[in-house]
């Protein structure tokens, strides 16, 4: 998959996080965080370190399927460790644990300091059969990630 196809993603646009790395249970995404994704007290919203965690994970988590399985996230918590305004953020998920059919994820958020901002973890089920029948226009495996991870 390329650059291109990683970050050519609704939500990635929406929000304005790009996907740097995606291999062998492994995601990096990153976002440059402003003004446009504050919560009424002027600090980053949480749900952008949500949705930023989230699409680490679900990207880590979709790097190690086989070819005709698809996921779906079953359960996501989140711990915020530090308040943000504007700082250039790094979310790097890490399958912990791939069974055959669940799987354990972490995320670490932190900025360009290298400052913890949060903590995230996920469970992911693989769907195999009728089961990861996804509605979707997909062509190709790589596509088929790619809108896994973010129907998740």
């Amino acid at each position: 998959m390329t650059q291109a196809e990683m970050n050519d993603v609704p939500v990635a646009r929406l929000i304005g996080f790009e996907a740097k790395e995606i291999a062998d249970g492994c995601a990096v995404v990153t976002l440059v965080a402003g003004k446009q994704h504050t919560n009424p007290m002027g600090t980053l919203h949480g749900g952008i370190l949500c949705d930023i965690a989230d699409a680490a994970m679900g990207m880590a988590f979709a790097s190690t399927l086989a070819p005709g399985e698809s996921f779906t996230t079953i359960e996501l918590k989140i711990n915020f460790f530090r308040p943000v305004w504007e700082a250039r953020l790094r979310a790097e998920g890490k399958v912990v644990r791939r069974g055959s059919t669940i799987g354990y994820i972490e995320c670490e958020i932190t900025d360009e300091g290298g400052r913890l901002i949060a903590k995230a973890c996920s469970t992911c089920m693989a769907l195999r059969g009728e089961r990861e029948t996804v509605e979707h226009d997909c062509t190709s495996r790589e596509e088929m990630m790619r809108e896994a991870t973010f129907f998740a």
